[in-house]
């Protein structure tokens, strides 16, 4: 991979000079450069959903931690089913979840009404669903003799006392925190979350609810990235708001985010115009850029770097190109700043259901719908515009995003592509 470019106190031509790489190889220095927090806390586990794990959990007892029943019916032995049936048992008693079985149940000959879960008596190896029971006045008659460990659940049979549960990274899902509730643990060490820094740029900007003024625009970044982020609950935001276009202003708003959090996204101010000032503010500051071109549409400009120990995504102002940019390079950099093992988005299978003309060596990324299902239960894409990167409307309709790739001229209907879905609100 190209090394890194240090910037100097009065570097502004690295976005210019940069050379152009693949959306693979800036996702992939983008998580090179990420280092991951390491502070850890205590959480209980009500409200540990989603966040990251910092240790392997070992199992401390077996799941199930005793034989148990699988159904409710009878209890029995096999070795009671001699001859050739109906075989009829007399009745000795029962037992439900939560209670304990007989200690020294009668001798042979004998079926234990039983109850799903309820634990299994010594010396009973199978249990008779009560559809193929009889109960008569002279006690249980079963016409069909049951295989050995019918109906039971085997304690350790799930899990094993000493057995690895989950490990370091994994993100603690409504499952993964069933499991761990299924050891009896109250609380789980988990990383902190990752400290990530807004930073909006341009003079033209003006936040939602305020008066437009001439030559002015809202700030929809800031709502939009603000909306991603707050669905994250391994991390948590600090806004720095919107900064103008000057190199010492933004310079002093970098410097303060990076004495704080542990990265840093911006939008705005990354091409190579006159008024792009944040490639210079950060050679202010001494940082360095890892990515600062990328062969893609929308989002070529985006800088990734570091301020010091602090991760730096200079994603591109206009809103399409700043979405599609924060998921498919900075995000993944962002999880790995979290810990997380697994970083990358998930694409998924799809054909194409519209044509479309497109420049070789450029990986695009279009808005699209789901407008049916071809014969293999793949979704057929429709796209949405024609790509512009300052597009709010269709990236509003889309239930995705697909993948062009590079080495493609032109789309045809039928084409197998990939699509990453946008999560549902």
């Amino acid at each position: 991979m190209v090394s890194a470019v240090a910037l100097k106190n009065d570097d502004c031509k690295a976005g210019t000079e940069a050379r152009v790489i693949s959306v693979d190889i800036a996702a992939a220095k983008a998580v090179a450069i990420a280092a991951a927090v390491r502070e850890t806390e205590q959480v209980a586990l009500f409200d540990a959903a989603g966040r990251v794990l910092a240790k392997d959990v070992r199992a401390s007892i077996d799941l199930p931690p005793f034989d148990n029943s699988a159904m409710d019916g009878y209890a029995v032995r096999l070795a009671d089913f001699a001859g050739t049936g109906p075989w009829t048992f007399r009745f000795g008693g029962r037992v439900a979840a939560g209670e304990c079985p007989p200690d020294n149940p009668a001798a042979t000959g004998v079926a234990l009404r039983i109850f799903t879960g309820a634990p299994l008596p010594s010396g009973f190896d199978a249990v008779v669903m009560q559809e193929h029971c009889e109960r008569t006045n002279e006690g249980v008659i079963i016409h069909g003799r049951p295989r050995f460990g019918e109906n039971v659940r085997h304690a350790g049979e799930d899990v094993r006392a000493g057995n690895r549960l989950l490990v370091a990274g994994d993100a603690l899902s409504p499952q993964k925190l069933a499991l761990l509730a299924g050891q009896g643990l109250a609380e789980v060490e988990v990383l902190r979350k990752v400290r990530i820094g807004l930073i909006s740029t341009g003079t033209e900007l003006q936040d939602v609810g305020e008066p437009l003024g001439r030559g002015q625009i809202y700030n929809t970044n800031r709502v939009m990235l603000r909306a991603m982020l707050s669905g994250i609950p391994w991390a948590e935001t600090i806004d720095y708001g919107i900064v103008a276009d000057r190199r010492d202003d933004l310079a002093a708003a970098f410097g303060k985010a990076a004495r704080s959090c542990d990265v840093l996204v911006t939008t705005g101010g990354v091409s190579a115009g006159e008024e792009d000032h944040v490639v210079s503010a950060l050679g202010r500051l001494g940082g360095a850029l890892d990515v600062l071109k990328v062969a893609m549409r929308p989002g070529k400009p985006v800088k990734i770097g570091v301020i010091g120990s602090m991760l730096f995504a200079g994603l591109p102002g206009n809103p399409n190109a700043a979405l599609i940019t924060f998921r498919q390079i900075a995000l993944p950099a962002i999880r790995a700043v979290a810990g997380l093992a697994h970083v990358w988005p998930h694409w998924s299978p799809a054909v194409a259901g519209f044509a479309y003309e497109k420049r070789v060596g450029r990986t695009e990324f279009v808005p699209v719908k789901i407008a049916g299902r071809d014969e293999f239960e793949r979704p057929v894409l429709e796209m949405l515009g024609r790509g512009s990167s300052a597009s709010l409307s269709a990236m509003a309709l889309a239930d995705g995003i697909a993948l062009l790739a590079a080495d493609l001229a032109s789309i045809e209907p039928g084409l197998p592509l990939v699509f990453e879905a946008f999560p549902v609100a």
